[in-house]
């Protein structure tokens, strides 16, 4: 399956799910630009979700970018972000060619249906190093074709994060992408 860019997935997707939704899609992308701008997120927003996303200050985040069509509490992915990162980045360094570098992104296991912030939709990324470059393996709940450009900034801003923290700091490579149901809208 050959990459595509990150652009031409979330037009992939729209066309995809175009007459309702399809379940276990996936496809294989290109993280070279990980930058999809819509209306509902350029370029800032798509900057801020993710600073605040990896753990960053939030006194560094225009908190007025954020609301509730953009993702709200489903879409935090704070939570212990900093540590998963750096564990990670340990495991990688210390063991390149393990299979345990794993973020998971729910911490809670008995999420219950009706809170929507506690059943993320992003549920856990596996990174792993191939000739110089990193590559993971993303897993998604659900996704919303309209929220992909903020999940792959975000992933495409962990990446980058965690390549620059290795010590052979490699490129990005792909991303295997599956979601267990894709739908247009977050209402659907």
């Amino acid at each position: 399956m050959t990459p595509k860019s990150c652009q031409s997935a979330w037009e992939s997707m729209q066309a995809a799910c175009k007459h309702g939704p399809v379940h276990n899609y996936f496809q294989r992308l290109d993280m070279a630009d990980y930058c999809v701008e819509t209306p509902l997120f350029p370029a800032p927003v798509l900057k801020a979700y993710s600073a605040w996303n990896l753990g960053r200050p939030v006194d560094d985040i225009d908190q007025s970018l954020f609301n509730a069509e953009r993702g709200g509490g489903q879409g935090d992915y704070r939570k212990g972000m900093p540590e998963k990162i750096a564990n990670v980045v340990d495991c990688l360094s210390r063991f390149p060619q393990s299979k345990r570098a794993v973020i998971t992104i729910s911490n809670n296991p008995s999420a219950h249906h009706g809170s929507d912030d506690d059943a993320k939709c992003l549920r856990e990324i596996h990174f792993y190093l191939n000739d110089n470059r990193l590559s993971a393996t993303v897993l998604f709940r659900a996704q919303a074709v309209s929220i992909f450009p903020k999940n792959i900034h975000f992933i495409g801003t962990l990446m980058d994060e965690v390549a620059k923290a290795l010590p052979n700091q490699p490129g990005l490579g792909d991303v295997f992408y599956l979601a267990t149901v894709l739908v247009s809208e977050r209402d659907q």
